[in-house]
């Protein structure tokens, strides 16, 4: 088996020297073609390529979703981030001989709440078992996971995100979920660099995660990006998660590839441990384009783990993959088979209602989620798609529109330019949530009020708004008068001012009157140029129109 290796690969050797005297400058290239994720040790195939195709990433994704309780998976163990290092620990979470697993209902129950909102088929009977590698932060030398049989299968995600030439087209895309399981985390390893050792903070190990396995059906980090933002706010919604990626309650692990279209896939590597959106979309980027230029030089991909430099924004390799890790799963012998129940009436007798997992009286709490509550949006309030995306990836920023809606006779898409371009700009810009806004939703209904009213032109209200956002105590009522940026009322003073503008620009005066109507605008920016931007536009343009015609 050995020699017959040994040959073809000389005989690849040779047939390529002899192309490239023949061809010095052709594209002709004869490879080895893998036809699975994994190395194979079976013959390589030969194939003569006369024009490669444009390679394409293939994106798969893992995600570690803490799940949202006081305690632990298996023990009483408080859930605690930034606690001091091992003061949440139980001899269960150390592995001290003799204790043993006790499951918490809260996290079944957050993970049947996730599976129903991802649209995946519930397994009424799932196992548990013990996979296991030997780290320092795993004391007992194994994880507890589901590794047979899951608690979900099957589901799938729904996803949007801007995307065309202007960035304002709502592409919408669906990854399919394979499983969702549940697993204990790990303790924490602390590199000390400076004493050349590293510590053990066992306050992690234990804690509940949901392993959510996405298929590989994204071929680009902005695609991941969207549908990890998606799951984020779904998560949080539910209140399953909490989703803060910085303190590690939402952890990403991307698979990426590249082949052509129609072909096998290429073999992946995995960016692992990845703790912001933003990072995610930059690393399965750059790996894509990394694996392409591999490919173009006539390389091979390499089976890797690798991690991602914030600050190169490159991914660096941590350890190849030369084949799979044994981690010798097993039955968990001291957890019976996971059940849960489709309804009250499928209860065996004399079992309470409360000691059990009850799927259907989970299905009838699910609040609204995401992609709900922006269709409700469009149809309620006549929005652009666009901007229901926008407010609903905003936490908080939906209340605060409705909120403002309630105050206000404004129409909700005269609202919707305030709220998405002002408001989240300003925060934006200040890197602020939408509960730090200075500006409360009732105060933003009062200035927009005042400019529906007649009160204020929309330019003044831009410079009540800016100083409400720099003086919170201030209503915009007291502003407008502090400031007199009332609307000019007086139409005799709008009269001379205009016809101060006309007479010193004749050569515009002749371009309307010759039938260019564009000069109007610019001869109404003069007259608000003036009047500080109080006078009414709709009156100046009137008063404009009858002198210039």
């Amino acid at each position: 088996m050995a020699a017959s290796s040994v040959a073809a690969s000389e005989l690849l050797q040779n047939m390529n020297k002899h192309i490239s005297i023949l061809y010095p400058k052709a594209s002709y290239v004869i490879r080895r073609i893998s036809t699975s994720r994994q190395r194979s040790d079976s013959q390589p195939q030969l194939r003569v390529k006369s024009a490669p195709q444009q390679l394409v990433g293939v994106v798969g994704l893992e995600v570690h979703a803490q799940i949202n309780s006081n305690t632990k998976l298996f023990s009483g163990s408080s859930v605690r981030f930034s606690a001091p290092p091992n003061s949440l620990v139980s001899p269960f979470d150390a592995s001290l001989p003799g204790t043993l697993p006790v499951l918490n209902t809260r996290c079944v129950e957050a993970a049947v709440m996730t599976a129903l909102a991802l649209n995946c088929t519930i397994n009424r009977t799932s196992l548990f078992d013990r996979k296991h590698y030997f780290y320092a932060d795993l004391p007992a030398g194994y994880q507890i996971t589901q590794q047979r049989r899951p608690i979900a299968v099957d589901g799938f995600l729904d996803y949007s995100f801007l995307g065309g030439k202007k960035r304002n087209q709502v592409i919408k895309r669906t990854v399919s979920i394979k499983q969702i399981q549940l697993e204990q985390d790990s303790g924490k390893s602390l590199h000390d660099d400076l004493r050349s050792q590293t510590l053990i903070d066992l306050n992690r190990a234990g804690v509940g995660l949901m392993e959510l396995v996405m298929e590989p059906d994204m071929s680009c980090g902005e695609e991941a990006a969207a549908a990890v933002g998606e799951l984020q706010r779904i998560l949080q919604t539910l209140g399953t998660c909490q989703g803060n990626m910085s303190e590690g309650q939402l952890r990403v692990d991307a698979n990426v590839s590249v082949h052509e279209p129609g072909e096998p896939l290429g073999i992946r590597t995995e960016v692992k441990n990845i703790n912001s959106i933003r990072y995610l979309a930059k690393a399965i980027d750059y790996e894509i384009q990394r694996q392409i230029a591999v490919l173009q030089r006539g390389g091979t991909v390499q089976s890797q783990t690798r991690a991602f430099d914030s600050k190169s924004g490159e991914t660096v390799p941590m350890r190849d993959k030369e084949g799979l890790q044994d981690y010798r799963f097993m039955p968990e012998p001291n957890l019976p088979p996971l059940i849960v129940y489709e309804d009250n009436a499928s209860l065996p007798t004399g079992i309470d209602a409360c000691q059990v997992v009850v799927v259907q009286a989970i299905r009838e709490a699910l609040p609204e989620l995401p992609a709900v509550k922006r269709e409700r949006l469009v149809q309620t309030y006549g929005l652009l798609p666009e901007h229901s995306l926008t407010l609903v990836n905003e936490d908080g920023l939906v209340e605060y529109f409705e909120e403002v809606l309630k105050a206000t006779k404004k129409e909700p898409r005269k609202v919707i330019g305030w709220v998405t371009k002002e408001l989240v700009g300003h925060l934006k810009q200040q890197d602020m949530s939408v509960s730090q806004s200075p500006i409360a939703p009732s105060a933003l209904a009062e200035l927009l009020e005042l400019q529906e009213t007649g009160h204020i032109s929309s330019s003044a209200a831009r410079r009540v708004f800016q100083e409400m956002w720099r003086s919170p105590g201030k209503t915009a009522l007291q502003i407008i008068r502090e400031q007199d940026l009332g609307l000019v009322s007086d139409t005799a003073q709008l009269h001379n001012i205009c016809q101060e503008v006309l007479d010193s620009h004749p050569d515009e005066v002749n371009a309307i009157r010759g039938g260019n109507k564009k000069v109007l605008n610019k001869l109404m920016g003069l007259v608000q140029r003036e009047t500080k931007g109080r006078a009414d536009p709709v009156l100046v343009r009137k008063i404009i129109q009858e002198k210039t015609s």
